[in-house]
């Protein structure tokens, strides 16, 4: 069995700044990586990156955080958070990110809803993708170890205290365990639940789940104002700053919370600035290329879909996952899991309540990320390893749960994939007929065509929509 100080499990901008800042702090970590080396660097660019490029401080950015998420935001969290986006910006700049810029040289920042002043920053549709890749060359050269292709199936603990994980080998189907003192879960959302799994599978919030924590924030699902009707393409906010417009079908301008109340609705890209045009070629690749639309003469149709998610692990400004919080009188006392960290999209730390503004999902990746990583390394000092005999006995049982799905019965992994997002739907009117359906999905089981042992991605897709089949129970008994 492999020992590590600290794993983290993660592709994104969370995990790849969280091991970062692990090996900084003085502990190479060990990266766990389901969907292999490159591959976050195409999720969804819903937005670039906010920060007060402009401004002698973080305040008014905080305050609209807090207007836009309401009461469900983490004031101290908002404030951390939105003092480190200048920092931030200039530090992926220093890695070698190239960023839109205007006259004079300044980061070029764009204006978006929600926001006073113009604060979105990036590359324009491939702020994602390069920032993704800048994160990764960095991992490499720290000589960071990255284990792609591997599924987490689950965390071992014990008394509320972290022993290792134990994940499916996919290119071999073997069963492998990694002793640890401290897991950072750090991966993509569960967003897959309401279009394909591949989406995001949200597999740091079923693992979790697993380990016994209540989730937090789960019955906010906030949904992307330009996403393309019947295809599930999402366009950036940061178009909006520069020539985009939602109209109406009529030709009437509206806001993008206009859109999210149904109000049928069409993106008009003709008006796009001329020197934002290169920065947004992807975009119009994708809309040609999926549509057949030309975005200088075309209107697209949108229909509003959920392109991240914000539910997850409660955990506070380090990271560290909170199993029960106690009044004491004045003040109230959080109980953590010991050596259980979350960050990104696998946790819920208060930054975006009701409402996330553009630029502050990437902006609390990337700050969620660095905290965590560098607590775990420093509190990996003072704890011992431990639990080897839980180990071999999650071991055991993660191989029980892969044979009985290679030998079991049930539902095609499409047909489950589909039930579940109906589940989801169904939560809406009747939380009770949705849970009942869910159970009768999980008890369905599901029935594999290919029965392979070696690179068995239907298996994996299988132990993902078993993990997602218990968020949706999550989601749905807290809406």
């Amino acid at each position: 069995m492999e020992s590590r100080e600290v794993v983290v499990i993660g592709s994104g901008p969370a995990a790849l700044r969280a091991a970062i800042a692990c090996s900084d702090a003085g502990v190479v970590p060990l990266v766990i990586d389901e969907l292999g080396i490159g591959s976050a660097s195409g999720a969804h660019p819903v937005a670039g990156l906010a920060a007060s490029v402009d401004e002698l401080n973080s305040q008014s950015h905080m305050e609209d955080t807090l207007a836009a998420g309401g009461e469900f935001c983490n004031e101290s969290v908002v404030s951390r958070t939105c003092n480190e986006g200048v920092p931030t910006l200039a530090e992926l700049e220093r890695w070698g990110l190239t960023l839109r810029r205007r006259e004079g040289g300044l980061p070029h920042t764009a204006p978006a809803p929600g926001h006073k002043v113009p604060r979105l920053t990036g590359c324009g549709d491939s702020t994602i993708r390069e920032v993704t890749r800048i994160l990764e060359e960095q991992l490499i050269k720290r000589g960071i170890q990255r284990n792609a292709d591997y599924l987490p199936l689950s965390i071992v603990s014990d008394n509320n205290q972290v022993r290792g994980v134990v994940t499916l080998n996919i290119s071999t189907g073997e069963i492998e365990s990694f002793q640890a003192k401290a897991v950072i879960l750090a991966t993509e959302g569960h967003q897959g639940l309401w279009s394909n799994p591949n989406d995001g599978s949200g597999t740091g919030v079923a693992l979790a789940i697993s380990a016994g924590v209540e989730l937090r924030g789960m019955g906010e699902t906030p949904r992307h104002p330009l996403t393309i009707r019947n295809c599930g393409i999402h366009i950036p906010m940061d178009i909006l700053g520069v020539g985009g417009r939602i109209r109406r079908e009529n030709g009437d301008d509206i806001g993008p919370e206009e859109a999210l109340e149904g109000e049928p609705c069409v993106l008009d890209l003709r008006g796009l600035d001329p020197d934002a045009k290169d920065w947004f070629s992807q975009t119009s690749s994708r809309i040609r290329d999926r549509l057949g639309l030309d975005i200088t003469r075309d209107v697209i149709p949108l229909s509003p879909g959920v392109a991240f998610t914000t539910g997850g692990a409660p955990c506070d400004h380090e990271g560290r996952v909170i199993f029960e919080e106690k009044n004491t009188g004045e003040e109230s006392v959080s109980l953590w899991h010991t050596g259980l960290y979350a960050a990104g999209r696998s946790a819920n730390t208060g930054m975006h309540g009701a409402s996330p503004l553009p630029g502050n999902i990437l902006l609390e990746d990337l700050v969620s990320g660095k905290a965590a990583g560098s607590h775990a390394a420093t509190s990996t000092q003072n704890i011992h390893f431990g639990g080897s005999s839980l180990i071999e006995q999650a071991v055991q049982e993660a191989s029980n749960r892969v044979t009985s799905i290679r030998e079991g019965e049930g539902m095609t992994v499409g047909n489950f994939a589909t039930k579940l997002s109906s589940a989801i739907s169904i939560g809406n009117s009747s939380k009770e007929a949705a849970l009942a359906e869910i159970n009768n999905i999980t008890d369905s089981g599901i029935r594999l065509t290919d029965t392979s042992q070696v690179m068995n991605t239907e298996m994996v897709e299988a132990l993902r929509l078993h993990g997602l089949a218990s968020v949706a129970e999550s989601i749905i008994a807290s809406g």
